[in-house]
């Protein structure tokens, strides 16, 4: 099993979820962080650290934010580690809690896209 970024985390990027990981799984795109599902040991630090409350386990993920598994799988293959905390995006504070931030994303970034 794995835990899964979900759109919560796009365009505000809060990052402190990289520095309770055991085991470097999080992948940084430019608006958003996404998961590893191969290498993610299924701990849960990052759930508490996380202040978008954008990761779930994948157990618990609610239905409407089931794409988030294809999302964090699809995109983890492409992306960069990320192993450092950064500050958030500047308009981060903005965009907390809004919902159906995946629809802003560029459609290559978005889930349900196939891969190449």
């Amino acid at each position: 099993m794995t835990h899964v970024v979900t759109e919560q985390c796009v365009h505000c990027k809060f990052t402190e979820c990289i520095t309770y990981c055991p085991v470097a799984c999080f992948r940084e795109g430019g608006t958003f962080l996404v998961i590893d599902p191969e290498e993610c040991i299924d701990c849960g630090n990052c759930v508490e650290a996380c202040p978008a409350d954008a990761i779930y386990p994948e157990d618990e993920l609610p239905p409407e934010l089931m794409p988030a598994l294809e999302w964090n799988a699809r995109l983890s293959a492409g992306l960069p580690l990320a192993t450092t905390r950064v500050q958030p995006l500047p308009d981060g504070e903005k965009w907390l809690g809004m919902p159906g931030k995946w629809a802003s994303l560029p459609a290559e970034q978005a889930p349900g896209v196939p891969s190449r």
